[in-house]
């Protein structure tokens, strides 16, 4: 964290989305730069590459020396390790195989990084976020306990997902590594997991329980804003869609986490409305499976907690330690027994942190090299 903090080393950063381009520069984990906003032109490629170079050559401009490479997530599906975008969703001009980052690195002599924006947003969140939050907060109160994992997520127009191991960003062989919004959705087992994980699962939920049309209803923001009480509306509607979120959002974390066994942290638009859905996130994760014959088991082998709340955090920070005796010997030796997962909200807000995970991950690739 010191070390990033004082790098010297400038790494210039696209925010890229289906409608804008937003380019940057960041420094020390400070933006350097007054951000350069250019349509990105989604349906036609050469206009889309023209504004990738003028974005970056605008940021370069502004800059007092040559930046050390360009870091940034860009929509997939992509070879993210060689840079090859293969989108067909908000950028269809990218769709059948476009070799960006030797595209950038031919234009700029600079190495160029590519990374899906889940992916950036947990190391963001590894490197300067949620993951050394807690390990600070468990040493705090006394607490031997540490974490190295951390599986991000980020809800809103779509449900991402990223892996944190040991320092290191998991992006699996095929670049496809944490892709939970294709998980089954545990409310409709024939369909995927971002169906019920997304701005218009809420928007639906409260359609059909508040016996509206998807044009009457409003949007996520107003919805979470009647479920507090805070706008007129119906109230029963709001909390049960953020409920129905949250109760497909924890069966698809309670699979990833079995595999994960770390810390889970949460961002994205929707993750505003955390209070009114975490409730059913918990109750999925620590709730029960059925052997055939009918046996209960808890679901996860580890307790899960909210780390937002006073409480939860107390008792997770706590864990439950005691003294026990190595055998044969006179010795002792403190004991935690309890496996536990702490969930809680992005510490660095998403674009931020996706910016943060877009500039340590050039430099930890330029370093290892």
């Amino acid at each position: 964290m010191a070390t990033l903090e004082n790098d010297a080393r400038t790494v210039l950063t696209l925010d890229a989305g289906g409608t804008n381009f937003v380019f940057s520069a960041m420094q020390g984990l400070k933006e350097i730069a007054e951000p350069v906003r250019l349509q990105a032109h989604p349906n036609d490629l050469d206009k889309s590459l023209d504004t990738l170079v003028s974005g970056f050559r605008q940021v370069m401009s502004r800059l007092e020396k040559k930046p050390a490479a360009i870091s940034f997530a860009f929509p997939g599906p992509a070879d993210y390790p060689n840079g090859i975008i293969d989108n067909v969703g908000n950028l269809p001009a990218f769709g059948g195989g476009v070799a960006l980052k030797d595209f950038l690195e031919e234009q700029f002599q600079l190495p160029v990084f590519i990374n899906n924006d889940g992916d950036l947003f947990a190391y963001g969140e590894a490197i300067a976020g949620f993951l050394p939050k807690v390990n600070r907060m468990l040493e705090e109160a006394g607490s031997a306990k540490r974490y190295s994992k951390l599986f991000g997520v980020t809800i809103g127009t779509g449900f991402g997902g990223g892996l944190v191991a040991d320092g290191r960003l998991y992006i699996g062989d095929n670049s496809a590594a944490g892709e939970i919004w294709i998980t089954r959705n545990k409310r409709r087992p024939y369909s995927f997991a971002e169906e019920g994980v997304s701005i218009r699962a809420v928007r639906g939920s409260y359609a059909r329980l508040a016996g509206l049309t998807l044009e009457e209803v409003p949007s996520p923001k107003e919805i979470y804003e009647i479920g507090t009480g805070q706008r007129q509306g119906n109230r029963q509607a709001a909390l049960g869609a953020f409920a129905e979120l949250g109760e497909v959002l924890g069966d698809a974390l309670a699979n990833a986490i079995t595999l994960l066994d770390g810390l889970v942290v949460i961002g994205g638009g929707l993750s505003a409305a955390y209070p009114l859905f975490i409730g059913a996130v918990l109750a999925e994760m620590n709730g029960t499976l059925e052997s055939y014959s009918g046996k209960k088991f808890s679901r996860l082998i580890q307790r899960c907690f909210d780390l937002e709340n006073e409480q939860e955090r107390k008792l997770f920070l706590a864990g439950q330690v005691k003294t026990i005796c190595v055998p044969r010997s006179r010795r002792t030796v403190p004991y935690d027994s309890m496996k536990r997962i702490g969930l809680g909200l992005s510490v660095l807000e998403t674009s931020r942190a996706v910016s943060v995970g877009a500039y340590a991950f050039a430099l930890s690739q330029m370093d290892s090299r």
